[in-house]
């Protein structure tokens, strides 16, 4: 459902983290479009690193990524000193099961969303995340 408004994310910092390159660029550039300020890692160490320089208001995340899952990466920054370690995050995945989701919240994530990526949805969920006077999304 189309709200009429576009939803503006500009001041808002992003850190997105995905092990392949094109959607990477692909999403950085459609994220750009909607005004957010946006860094991108490849892996969960870059990410962590990034965090440390950038000061992104949501991390958004490959659930499925070598070397450090998605999950090991909300893990460690869970595990940092309060303003780092609160940021909020969304599960990227193509893991589109409920369990999957389910186990998306459990492990801190406040939004898990499933690859395709419709990038209305995650623009209003990037949006009420970081705003929640913003609607959710559908």
């Amino acid at each position: 459902m189309t709200t009429g408004r576009k939803i503006e994310l500009r001041g808002i910092r992003l850190l997105f983290v995905d092990d392949d390159p094109d959607t990477r660029e692909l999403f950085t550039m459609m994220l750009r479009e909607f005004g957010a300020e946006i860094q991108a890692a490849a892996t969960g160490a870059e990410a962590l690193a990034l965090v440390e320089r950038f000061h992104p208001d949501l991390l958004i995340t490959d659930i499925g990524m070598p070397e450090m899952d998605g999950f090991t990466l909300l893990e460690q920054l869970r595990s940092r000193p309060a303003k780092q370690g609160e940021i909020p995050a969304i599960a990227l995945t193509a893991y589109a099961r409920d369990e999957e989701r389910q186990r998306a919240l459990a492990a801190g994530f406040q939004h898990h969303l499933a690859k395709p990526i419709d990038v209305e949805t995650l623009v209003q969920t990037i949006a009420h995340l970081v705003c929640p006077a913003n609607p959710p999304p559908p």
